[in-house]
């Protein structure tokens, strides 16, 4: 998970500017739009792995003449991922749309051979050495010397668990600077577009106990290579917007 966390924080784009006069709404994941459907949507890249040799598979698509995110995984793991540095506290509201055809039989969110979801929203937030111990900076402060820059200090992933119950908040099983959260769980709801919204600064203080650093990232994930698995899903567009 730390490997994961460095892949994402060196495979980042250039952020993109949010708009002077702060709008109410920022779309993070503008898949709607998208014109050309030879290629990702503009701003998001590939997010893979060095030890994993098989990827999800990712392609923009039309459902219902809406363009979105369909992403096939088979007992693959990699993800779409965009740099987009902004405070949580300004725009803690996260909208998104997904739909998912199926769940994993061996998926478990407390076991690292379970940990693989069909559907995550994976949001990272900007290092900050006034959040760590003397020993986790040295740790840290070895990364970016390693790799140019730091990694993320923690992440939230918006997940489509097996089987955990929804609203569920765990650690992942790789490593604690990393929290769970459950949004939707088994078959009942496949293959039907669900809209979701979340308060990330609210789940992040109820995950971790303090206020959100800012937000460094966000990226969108289906993975089975721990489960050994395939799955298919699909993404719509990606908002943060202001609290009303």
């Amino acid at each position: 998970m730390l490997r994961l966390l460095i892949a994402l924080s060196l495979s980042l784009l250039p952020a993109a500017p949010v708009a002077g006069d702060s709008p109410d709404r920022i779309v993070v994941g503008n898949f709607s739009q998208a014109r050309d459907l030879n290629g990702l949507p503009d701003g998001w890249q590939p997010l893979t792995f060095k030890n994993i040799a098989s990827h999800t598979t990712y392609r923009l698509v039309r459902d219902h003449g809406t363009t979105v995110v369909e992403a096939v995984s088979h007992a693959s793991s990699s993800g779409l991922t965009r740099k987009f540095p902004i405070n949580p506290l300004d725009y803690p509201v996260l909208s998104w749309s997904w739909k998912v055809a199926n769940i994993y039989q061996k998926g478990d969110v407390t076991k690292k051979a379970g940990d693989d979801y069909p559907a995550r929203i994976y949001i990272t937030f900007a290092y900050d050495a006034g959040k760590v111990g003397l020993w986790e900076r040295v740790k840290f402060n070895a990364i970016k010397l390693l790799y140019g820059e730091y990694p993320p200090i923690s992440a939230i992933n918006y997940i489509w668990a097996s089987k955990e119950p929804q609203g569920l908040i765990a650690p992942n099983p790789y490593t604690d600077r990393v929290k769970m959260i459950v949004i939707e769980s088994g078959a009942e709801k496949l293959n039907q577009w669900l809209t979701e919204k979340r308060d990330i600064a609210a789940d992040y203080r109820q995950a971790f106990g303090e206020d959100p650093p800012a937000i460094s990232g966000i990226a969108i994930m289906t993975d089975s290579d721990n489960t050994g698995e395939s799955a298919t899903a699909w993404y719509g567009d990606i908002i943060l917007s202001k609290k009303q």
